[in-house]
């Protein structure tokens, strides 16, 4: 597998394959903002708005690609807000269902939380639909939780769903002292 990021023009060059990743994810039962069946159009549509962010620094996108064909993707988004560059929102994190359970996820999750840090970032933050093979990932990753919010987004099939907001430290920022509730709690910050 090579993971690489990607400017404006390769993401504009990737559209087709990033929309048949966001299907085969959102078709597959992930809760990435979608509903299934995805049209595929729809997808298209989708990661050709996200070209503009990419150009003008706000997002980040990172490709896996096994056998010259895209099997996963992560993005980071960075505010625009003056108080708030110091963090950056970890989202689509995708891995096709074929390529699932080789480790794809937690090298695109470990590339993007290292870009991070090499950006500048110190706070990593993200929603995930709970109880999902995401948020395993995520709380493996030593992610801590934050809390959940019920009923927040519709699965793929439509049904209402809670999401699990995380957050992690990175960098600089992990070295701060763990918030007396994680301590409580017993969870890792780093």
């Amino acid at each position: 597998m090579i993971v690489t990021r990607g400017d404006a023009a390769q993401l504009t060059a990737s559209v087709e394959e990033l929309a048949d990743l966001l299907v085969d994810t959102v078709d597959g039962g992930a809760s990435v903002g979608f509903l299934a069946p995805l049209d595929r159009a729809a997808a298209v549509t989708w990661w050709t708005g996200r070209v503009a962010a990419v150009a003008a620094g706000q997002l980040a996108v990172w490709t896996a690609r096994d056998g010259g064909r895209i099997v996963g993707t992560v993005s980071l988004a960075f505010p625009d807000k003056p108080n708030s560059r110091h963090r950056a929102e970890l989202v689509k994190l995708m891995v096709h269902r074929a390529a699932r359970g080789q480790g794809l996820g937690r090298t695109l999750l470990t590339t993007a939380e290292e870009a991070a840090v090499g950006a500048g970032v110190t706070l990593l933050h993200l929603d995930t639909e709970s109880d999902s093979p995401a948020e395993h990932l995520y709380r493996s990753s030593g992610w801590s939780r934050a809390g959940m919010i019920p009923d927040y987004a519709e699965s793929p099939a439509g049904e209402l769903r809670p999401t699990t907001l995380y957050y992690k430290r990175v960098g600089a920022g992990a070295a701060y002292a763990q918030d007396p509730a994680e301590a409580a709690a017993g969870s890792l910050t780093r």
